[in-house]
């Protein structure tokens, strides 16, 4: 997609993002910052923050896992190159450690895919593996949501047995629910 293509799918995201009753009744949403082609995730942070919502944003770490910090607009994000990885905007306030996802209501995860099951295909690093883990592990039971552009909505990716069906994934052109959120 080129980025007028990027660019003009943002208003369908957050106005589709907005409808979702797990994100209206959200006291905290971890969410990420976008980057590359990724569906843009900046001004959905910030009307969520005007709400009075917590966001908290990732911290990638050494091993990959996931510290947070909150999000206090985008005069507060540093560009964080990390060797070897792509470059991330990161929260640049106090880290609150790993556990603190699990405060979230609604998890905004990153993906590349997700399939009919809700079954959702990520970047490989295992990052947002470790946070579905430490979510279960804990008996945390946010709702699940992913931001994908439409033709990234498949038929079929692969499944890990550790891998977490997600709840609903938001395209510009609306909402699709694979099942309903536990909490």
């Amino acid at each position: 997609m080129t980025a007028d293509d990027v660019e003009e799918t943002l208003a369908g995201f957050v106005r589709h993002a907005l409808e979702l009753p797990e994100l209206g009744a959200a006291r905290t949403v971890a969410a990420y910052v976008s980057v590359g082609s990724e569906p843009g995730t900046g001004a959905l942070l910030d009307v969520l923050r005007e709400r009075g919502v917590r966001v908290l944003l990732p911290v990638l770490l050494p091993d990959n896992d996931l510290d947070w910090a909150e999000y206090a607009g985008a005069e507060h994000l540093a560009e964080v190159a990390h060797p070897g990885k792509i470059s991330l905007w990161e929260p640049t306030g106090p880290r609150l450690g790993p556990e603190a996802v699990l405060t979230a209501d609604t998890v905004l995860l990153p993906g590349l895919a997700v399939d009919g099951r809700g079954v959702r295909l990520g970047r490989g690093g295992g990052s947002y593996d470790r946070v579905l883990a430490r979510l279960e592990i804990a008996g945390a039971r946010p709702a699940l949501v992913v931001l994908l552009y439409a033709h990234e909505v498949v038929e079929r990716v692969p499944r890990d047995p550790h891998d977490r069906a997600v709840h609903a994934v938001v395209t510009p052109e609306g909402v699709r629910r694979f099942r309903p959120p536990e909490c």
